[in-house]
């Protein structure tokens, strides 16, 4: 188990010292942080080229729903910068869609840039591109803001139960990683953590490590840590347990793409906690921007992409050596074959409420419609 205790640079938001994404200065690069290396080594790498933009997202250099968005955007004003006629900007769009399929965020960014820079003179497209691309990462970083501030709420509530007072703590699970390496700040699921640890909650947070690629054992775990919250790492299969034995006060995890029914396609392995926690008793929140709502969808399990990654990331195994380099070693016989869905879907009838940047929703029919109502009368998100 972590330590609780702030450092001075805890100070400073981690966001801030280590930035997921940072724009250039006229569009021709910006430099993302390598998330494959973490936590073992710190290295940002400059994204030059649409084929560039397309590669960190689809090698997870770049991950999470929000950010994926953002970098999507910041591939398109590359494209600009370099030819801004219809053709090429099509050509980049087509090439960043087939990056990664599931999150939504990336279709409605590139798409969105489209039709801004197609109604815009040739001359004026990459100046434009670029705008755009800033206004869309800044907005991302008010809304997990707000959700931060929206799911405080809740997890003030939690705190005051009788389990959560006897044990002198709140106890979360969360699943993946979905914090500000994955949004650029704050975090979805992660942000009431942090506005919690902020005002001096007690808090523990369960990390399922995430298999196979160990999300939340490299990324979560590293946050948690750059912030002074106390959190155990725990195998994926050990969440319905501590459900079991009272020690999980609630569940909290992002999503990748949430249907206009409130189904929730998130990292593979949430619909097993998600089962659990309504077994247990235990409140199952999913934190997310209205971004990641794909309202044309309906039935998440039918419609929604999944995809599936190469098995070699489940039939190997990477971590640091001795020396502290990276290592890949294999964890299955030769021969054997994987199969590496990215992602599941968790129906909305298992979910306790959604958080996003309006508030706490119902993911029923009502909370729906009025979550949409909400986010269709507010202003542009840029």
């Amino acid at each position: 188990m972590s330590g609780s205790s702030h450092s001075e640079a805890a100070q400073i938001p981690a966001w801030e010292r280590f930035p997921p994404l940072l724009m250039g200065a006229d569009g021709s690069a910006f430099e993302v942080l390598d998330q494959t290396v973490l936590p073992f080594t710190v290295r940002f790498l400059t994204v030059d080229s649409v084929s560039a933009c397309a590669r960190v997202i689809r090698d997870m250099q770049v991950r999470g729903a929000p950010l994926i968005g953002v970098a999507a955007a910041a591939g398109m004003a590359l494209a600009a910068h370099a030819d801004a006629g219809d053709v090429a900007l099509r050509s980049a769009a087509s090439e960043l869609l087939a990056s990664r399929p599931t999150a939504v965020n990336l279709r409605w960014a590139v798409a969105g840039m489209l039709r801004l820079l197609e109604a815009l003179p040739l001359a004026a497209r990459a100046d434009a591109a670029l705008v755009h691309a800033r206004a869309l990462q800044n907005a991302e970083h008010r809304c997990c803001e707000r959700i931060g501030e929206q799911g405080f709420e809740l997890l003030r509530v939690a705190a005051h139960s009788p389990r959560a007072r006897a044990r002198g703590r709140l106890d979360v699970l969360t699943h993946c990683n979905a914090g500000w390496l994955a949004t650029g700040a704050w975090g979805t699921a992660l942000a009431p953590l942090y506005r919690a640890a902020a005002a001096g909650m007690e808090l523990h947070v369960w990390v399922d490590e995430t298999r196979p690629r160990n999300q939340g054992a490299r990324l979560t775990a590293w946050e948690l840590g750059q912030a002074g919250i106390a959190h155990s790492i725990v195998v994926d299969n050990c969440a319905a347990h501590l459900m079991q034995r009272g020690m999980v006060d609630l569940c909290l995890v992002g999503s990748d793409r949430t249907t206009g029914s409130g189904d929730v396609c998130n990292k593979i392995g949430t619909y097993a906690k998600a089962l659990a926690a309504v077994d247990n008793g235990v409140p199952f929140y999913v934190a997310l921007p209205c971004s990641t709502i794909d309202w044309e969808l309906d039935n998440g399990v039918a419609e929604i992409e999944i995809e599936a990654r190469d098995g070699a990331e489940v039939l190997m195994h990477e971590g640091a050596g001795a020396d502290g380099s990276l290592q890949r070693v294999r964890a299955a016989p030769p021969g054997s074959a994987a199969v590496n869905f990215a992602f599941d879907v968790t129906p909305a009838r298992l979910v306790s409420a959604l958080i996003c940047e309006h508030g706490i929703f119902a993911p029923d029919q009502a909370g729906m419609s009025r979550l949409r109502a909400m986010a269709s009368s507010a202003p542009e998100r840029v």
